[in-house]
């Protein structure tokens, strides 16, 4: 029997949806700066994006041995009136940093995308009373295809981008995730990339008081994220901007809206923070669900 959602069913996807054990885990990533891991590294910090990249590569061995069958991914860097999807076979790239080495815009990730994943995604919206689009001729942003050149270099697994819907409000990105949530059921690896502290006038070389407020907020954000009970999470990540130092590690949110997805995605399983560092003195966090 065709499936209400778009496609049919394995035999196998249908087997895995059944049990909490193959449901994949939910991400909240780091995705640096721009093309930063893969240009010569900084004079005054050569290790400055070292611990980043070691994590991004190594989510692939924590996902576990069930490969994810497509990867829909939230990025900060694209937004829309309401939740869009890439909805094309063969998706783009989009070089939407400036002033990099000239090589780091000959980078390549030719993931095929995944029309049957997109109009899945457009229909769980829909059930969930949540309108939304698809858009057939964008491509992927560096917020997808840097990291994803670290965590699945070979480019054989079907991404889906979702963009994020202006204005930016934490609980709507919440119930978006949730909505959502059932695909980690059918393979689906859900990530939401974006960074912990986003004050880029005040990320290299940051001021001393700026660093100490932004320990403030990484801190509240931990244990907000980390909550054991979902309820009390997104209720406080909600409210995220009433948080101590918020405004500071985020004077604009767009790269901590993909955490919402991600956190309304993981349904009742707790957060953990698996990536802790510091770049440029910045406390930089990344997150884990299930």
């Amino acid at each position: 029997m065709a499936e209400s959602f778009g496609r049919q069913k394995s035999e196998k996807e249908k087997a895995g949806s059944m049990t909490a054990t193959n449901r994949l885990p939910v991400w909240f990533i780091p995705h640096g700066g721009g093309p930063c891991f893969f240009m010569d590294p900084p004079a005054k910090a050569p290790n400055a994006w070292k611990a980043m990249e070691a994590y991004l590569r190594g989510i692939p061995a924590a996902v576990g041995q069930q490969r994810p069958r497509a990867i829909l991914i939230i990025s900060g860097h694209w937004q829309e009136n309401r939740p869009t999807v890439t909805a094309a076979a063969n998706p783009p790239l989009i070089y939407d940093y400036f002033g990099f080495p000239p090589h780091t815009y000959d980078l390549r990730y030719p993931s095929p995308g995944d029309p049957e994943l997109a109009a899945e995604v457009i229909a769980r919206l829909k059930a969930a009373g949540i309108d939304s689009g698809e858009d057939l001729s964008r491509g992927f942003d560096h917020g997808v295809f840097i990291p994803l050149l670290l965590l699945y270099p070979d480019a054989d697994i079907p991404v889906v981008q979702l963009s994020m819907v202006h204005p930016l409000d934490p609980a709507r990105h919440i119930a978006i995730g949730r909505a959502l949530a059932p695909l980690r059921d059918e393979g689906v690896l859900i990530i939401g990339s974006g960074l912990s502290f986003h004050n880029l006038q005040n990320f290299y070389g940051a001021d001393r008081r700026v660093l100490a407020v932004a320990e403030t907020f990484d801190a509240w954000l931990t244990k907000a994220v980390t909550n054991a009970d979902p309820a009390a999470r997104d209720a406080a990540l909600a409210a995220w901007d009433q948080a101590p130092g918020a405004r500071i590690s985020q004077p604009y949110e767009d790269h901590l809206i993909p955490l919402m997805v991600a956190a309304g995605a993981a349904g009742a399983d707790q957060g953990v923070r698996d990536y802790s560092d510091h770049v440029f003195g910045a406390p930089i966090s990344g997150y884990r669900f299930g």
